[in-house]
């Protein structure tokens, strides 16, 4: 599975972005997806996941009320809408993949076995 994150941008706090995680080779549909998030000088951190079985949906509690994630099994595409962001979403987003990851391990980046290149995000005035 290859990984293309995009949908990263400069935006004022308050706005919204959309990111994107699109498989260039492979079906998103049998993977779980993550998104994780990196700050500089910041270990790699849960941001959200939705799983292959089920659809299910997980959420930092950071994010909780303000990010959702989907999929569109049609577009290969899984998707991160960001509102009312803050200063300290500042970071670059990575989406990754997993076909056979169980609930319990979800939020760990290093459980996933497929990566995407990374989007920078910002929010600032």
């Amino acid at each position: 599975v290859q990984l293309q994150a995009s949908g990263g941008g400069l935006v004022q706090p308050g706005g919204s972005l959309r990111l994107s995680c699109a498989a260039s080779v492979g079906s998103l549909s049998r993977q779980t997806i993550g998104w994780f998030r990196q700050a500089p000088g910041k270990d790699r951190e849960f941001v959200a996941a939705i799983r292959r079985s089920g659809g299910s949906t997980h959420y930092a509690d950071s994010v909780k009320g303000r990010f959702t994630i989907s999929r569109d099994n049609a577009k290969n595409t899984v998707y991160l809408v960001m509102n009312n962001l803050r200063p300290e979403d500042t970071a670059v987003y990575y989406c990754g993949a997993d076909p056979s990851i169980i609930l319990s391990n979800i939020r760990m980046s290093r459980q996933y076995e497929y990566w995407g290149q990374g989007t920078q995000v910002t929010v600032s005035s």
